[in-house]
């Protein structure tokens, strides 16, 4: 088994109408489908944790050079995307991965259209770098994506 963190970005598919132009029941079906998707894969196992994140306004940027921390308003408006939320599923494959996160981008928005949102996802390291040579070999792969 192994973790995949699935980033879920706002409002960055074909229909990139706010959420509160939305009529009640498009944001009901919208949150039945992550509803029904979510007890799903809590029935299956897979589900370990996911949470709904607070929108760019209310968020914080922190830079330290070790004595000062410097805190700011961020991230700025011009950024078309954000993180809205996401989900830690622990999966027997990378492709069991992908399937969920296509089920997560199929989330339904205005019209019952998929929203088409793009999710990232990303493996979970079991251990982070303890070490120049792994920390070494994970900036490889970092780096150079397959």
């Amino acid at each position: 088994m192994a973790k995949y963190l699935l980033i879920v970005d706002f409002q960055s598919g074909p229909d990139e109408s706010p959420m509160s132009e939305w009529t009640d029941d498009e944001v009901a079906a919208h949150l039945n489908y992550y509803g029904r998707l979510n007890a799903e894969l809590i029935a299956n196992g897979e589900l370990v944790g996911g949470e709904v994140l607070t929108g760019p306004d209310l968020a914080k940027v922190v830079r330290s050079d070790g004595v000062t921390p410097v805190i700011t308003d961020g991230p700025f408006q011009e950024f078309k995307e954000w993180v809205a939320g996401y989900q830690i599923v622990d999966v027997e494959s990378e492709e069991r991965a992908l399937e969920i996160a296509g089920l997560v981008s199929a989330v339904p928005g205005r019209g019952g259209v998929p929203t088409q949102q793009p999710i990232q996802v990303r493996r979970i390291m079991d251990d982070g770098p303890s070490g120049v040579e792994e920390m070494n070999a994970y900036l490889e792969t970092a780096s150079n994506p397959r």
